[in-house]
């Protein structure tokens, strides 16, 4: 039941009690990382845990009251996983089927035709730590030499016990809405590692406040221009008699505020872990302190680069780390490169949601970066183009990618919030499917271009390379 001083702020706000519910379980980071950085730094592993752990269900509780239930049964059934299954394919397919079992049944009963934050919000983060968890147990029984760095940086050698357990999935830092970081990661914490002055609290106050600092820009500007741009209006009779013209550009407005939602959250989260010292990731070449183990996004990326793979590079950084280490490189026996990435991206669609609109967005996506790096290899190839894009005219060039890179970047997102495909089924037939007809134009005139405008001695040499 809802408290009156809660339903009295979301009021005020003009959000939804249980937006403004996570808003606050995010902030009431900071005070439990200076808690932590003041009276639980120093004391011993049991503490620590012990700590993370009621802190981080505390706020589970506060979110979703007795639902806290499903993510302490995974817990406890992926620990009963490593200990009685031990390092074995068995143990990691087990974790795997049964994690992703659990959050599709979890997808399937709470489903609604909107987004809702709802216990299989957090669940889903939880999910793809926990199975983490067990390859990082598993890569810990094989040779060191067998392994490539990033596994040997993640591999735990011993099992953790439950309470270990516990306190990394409970970690306020990342419980919410991420990040994703391994075990091994989180047992630097607790042993006093993770500082630029090990064994003692970090010097982190200044970097944090200045992610939550960048974090508030984004939210106010998410608040401010969010109304303005409502999924709804995409549904409505009022955008269907725009111009085509306007229809695109509302989508391109659109996805650059809404996606603020998401920048926010996560910048904010990015603060928390910073200033409890898990944001730590050592000295640069120059001997700097760098804070950015746990970044979420790369701002400045993504605010400025016009590639679509520059974009799925800054944005929700972490989660795409995991697939890759944990779905996309695994996936290597299946010897070619094209069939791990579609492998990749269906995953994360599931993982998303069972709606339609994440088959969707992430079948364009699939289809949208491989079409950019056929035209980069064409630039690059071709003496011609390659000659216009070091010309004056680069600028201007610039500007135009850049228009198209965000109108198409919001095409692919609109089934993502959506949802159901009479709902973007609708929006695409509003605007003649222009992002369908543009990228498969592409994939097909491509390799025809090639012909004409790449050397026949280049194009021998690159094949047999």
């Amino acid at each position: 039941m809802a408290a009156p001083w809660l339903e009295s702020l979301a009021e005020y706000l003009g959000s939804p009690e249980p937006a403004v519910r996570l808003l606050l379980s995010i902030l009431l980071g900071y005070p439990f990382a200076l808690f932590y950085r003041r009276f639980v730094f120093y004391q011993s592993p049991f503490v620590v845990h012990l700590f993370h752990t009621v802190s981080g269900l505390s706020l589970a509780a506060f979110n979703f009251g007795s639902q806290v239930c499903h993510s302490a049964l995974c817990i406890l059934v992926q620990f009963l996983f490593l200990r009685l299954l031990g390092r074995t394919v068995t143990g990691i397919l087990s974790s795997f089927i049964f994690q992703m079992g659990y959050l599709l049944a979890g997808y399937y009963c709470t489903a609604t035709d909107q987004y809702d934050i709802k216990w299989t919000m957090p669940h889903c983060v939880l999910t793809l730590k926990l199975i983490g968890l067990s390859f990082d147990y598993y890569d810990g029984g094989k040779d060191p030499s067998q392994l490539n760095a990033e596994q040997r940086k993640s591999a735990l050698v011993h099992v953790p016990s439950l309470l270990e357990v516990c306190g990394f999935s409970y970690f306020y830092g990342g419980f919410l809405v991420g990040p994703q970081f391994t075990m091994k990661s989180y047992q630097q914490l607790v042993s006093r590692e993770l500082s630029d002055c090990p064994g003692q609290p970090p010097n982190s106050v200044s970097p944090a406040l200045k992610r939550c600092g960048l974090g508030f820009l984004f939210l106010v500007i998410f608040a401010i221009g969010g109304p303005y741009y409502p999924d709804s209006y995409f549904l409505t009779d009022e955008y269907e008699a725009q111009p085509f013209w306007y229809r695109c550009v509302y989508m391109l407005l659109w996805v650059k505020v809404n996606l603020y939602k998401y920048v926010s959250c996560w910048l904010i989260t990015e603060g928390v872990c910073i200033l409890s010292g898990l944001g730590y990731r050592g000295q640069d070449e120059k001997g700097e302190h760098q804070w950015d183990a746990c970044a979420n996004m790369r701002v400045w990326l993504f605010e400025t680069t016009p590639l679509f793979q520059g974009t799925i590079n800054s944005f929700n950084i972490n989660t795409n780390a995991w697939a890759a280490k944990n779905v996309f490189k695994r996936l290597k026996f299946l010897g070619k490169k094209l069939a791990s990435q579609f492998a990749t991206l269906l995953f994360l669609a599931v993982w998303h949601g069972l709606h339609s609109g994440y088959l969707m967005c992430f079948s364009l996506e699939f289809i949208i970066v491989n079409v950019e790096k056929q035209a980069q290899g064409l630039v690059r190839d071709s003496p011609l183009l390659t000659r216009i894009v070091n010309s004056h005219l680069y600028p201007l060039l610039y500007l135009v990618q850049q228009f198209i890179h965000w109108l198409f970047m919001g095409y692919p997102l609109v089934p993502f919030c959506l949802f159901t495909y009479d709902k973007w089924l609708k929006v695409y037939s509003s605007v003649y499917f222009c992002g369908h007809v543009f990228f498969f134009t592409a994939w097909i005139l491509i390799p025809h271009l090639r012909k004409i405008l790449v050397p026949r001695r280049r194009e021998t040499e690159k094949k047999t390379e």
